[in-house]
């Protein structure tokens, strides 16, 4: 993944990594303000070592002495021999433990300077504690761990540097601080859950997952329309709408697949349904058709046909009525409009459509067609959930794959291909529906005569 894809997984998750950045930042203010105040007082003291000469060696012998042992020290501060005392002068209703829990005595490295800090609610309470506790650790140092009958080579004295201040401000709660803290952690969290979202998410977006899902042109791309089904036939109905511009775009495309000296018979389907196969394979019928060639359009969905109620023509008979030798195929062809598009709708729901569609009456009928018209258009089932789609692919020029932007599946869309190349056809080219006009993965086709629609 390169920047530019994941600079589009933010945009086309940016509601998830508002919402966390949203959550982080309010759970750091509602931990800030429900953290009690607490105000903090430092004392320093440092570890001073004398010598029984001063000469220079002595003197650097001793400052590393001091280095060894201040570390030592440090602990001494939390110990009960130090608290206890505190305890008792200040009459504080504490245990040493409970008092330990609010000391906290650092030592900066290569330093003989120990610094003691107390928090408390009470600010002037937290200065008390630290300036005792620095002299009840002066005075267990000096009096009893230091204190020997013979004259060490050093000896060890705890000098006061800074005496505690009372704090005007509280160490804690930090709003900033909290805010801040919550604000990235809730960056992050977003963050990681937009890719983790986009990695689950097998869906196509854009035409780059429909290349890389099926190895096959792109033939053209159809923005999304809210009002697509209320006007299917746009090229007919709308034809300067740029759908329809997009469809005579496709036209165009298609018509670098016809066979040399041949009629082209593409098989228009999708993966699964509600992909707008049946859309695609009508107003590419009709862009064919105002081009000048004589169109057939078939409507080999045998099991739920569209196209007799999408054309507004008598269903009752149709393709299966022909299969079965019921009826003549100039009998049931519909001319539609006044141009050359001529209409062969599904006809009699079949028990048996599968076998239909793979017969030699099938294979007879679109040899009848290819010799009465240029180019033969089916329309056929989504080929994962039968097989009619496949069995009917044997006889045409090859399959116009359509699959939907931010619908179809992209194993989806492979296993259709798979399946087409196994019944002995090919994958001609896909057709990208629904792409989305507006947000991250917005294209061409998608803005192409949308400006205004996408400003809105």
């Amino acid at each position: 993944m390169d920047l530019r894809d994941f600079v589009r997984v933010l945009r086309r998750q940016v509601v998830v990594v508002i919402a966390a950045l949203v959550i982080g930042v309010s759970c750091g203010a509602i931990l800030a303000l429900t953290t009690p105040q607490r105000y903090e007082a430092s004392t320093q003291l440092m570890v001073a070592v004398e010598t029984a000469t001063s000469s220079p060696i002595e003197l650097t012998q001793g400052n590393s002495y001091a280095q060894q042992v201040v570390e030592s020290y440090r602990s001494i501060v939390t110990s009960t021999v130090v608290l206890e005392p505190v305890i008792e002068d200040l009459g504080l209703d504490l245990t040493p433990d409970q008092l330990a829990a609010k000391v906290n005595a650092t030592v900066a490295q290569r330093s003989v300077i120990i610094t003691i800090t107390v928090g408390d609610a009470n600010p002037g309470q937290a200065a008390r504690l630290a300036n005792a506790i620095g002299e009840s650790f002066t005075t267990v140092i000096t009096e009893q761990l230091e204190k020997r009958e013979t004259a060490p080579a050093y000896r060890i004295r705890i000098v006061p540097v800074q005496p505690a201040q009372v704090p005007t401000e509280p160490a804690a709660p930090n709003l900033q601080l909290s805010l801040a803290l919550g604000a990235i952690l809730g960056l992050g969290a977003g963050i990681g859950l937009a890719l983790l979202r986009t990695l689950l998410d097998t869906r196509i977006h854009n035409l780059n997952d429909v290349e890389t899902a099926v190895q096959a042109p792109i033939l053209g791309g159809i923005a999304f329309d809210p009002d697509a089904a209320e006007r299917p036939l746009i090229v007919a109905t709308h034809p300067h709408d740029p759908r329809a511009e997009a469809f005579r775009s496709l036209r165009t495309n298609v018509r670098f697949l016809f066979p040399p000296h041949d009629i082209g018979v593409f098989v228009v389907t999708s993966a699964r349904p509600s992909e707008g196969k049946s859309t695609t394979a009508s107003n590419l019928a009709i862009a064919l058709a105002e081009s000048g060639y004589r169109v057939a359009l078939v409507d080999a969905d045998l099991r739920k046909p569209r196209l007799a109620h999408t054309f507004a023509i008598e269903g009752a008979v149709g393709l299966s009525d022909v299969l079965v030798g019921r009826v003549g195929l100039p009998d049931v062809m519909q001319r539609w409009g006044q141009g050359m598009l001529f209409l062969l709708p599904a006809g009699t729901p079949p028990p048996n459509p599968a076998e239909l569609l793979g017969s030699t009456a099938m294979k007879t009928l679109i040899d009848d067609l290819k010799a009465a018209f240029d180019v033969v258009v089916i329309d056929a089932p989504p080929i994962l959930p039968v097989t009619d789609a496949a069995v009917v692919a044997r006889y045409a020029t090859g399959v116009v794959l359509v699959a939907a932007a931010g619908s179809t599946r992209a194993g989806d869309l492979t296993d259709a291909a798979s399946r087409i190349e196994a019944a002995d056809s090919r994958v001609l080219g896909t057709v990208v529906t629904m792409l989305p006009i507006r947000g991250a993965d917005k294209t061409a086709y998608g803005t192409y005569g949308y400006g205004a629609l996408a400003r809105t």
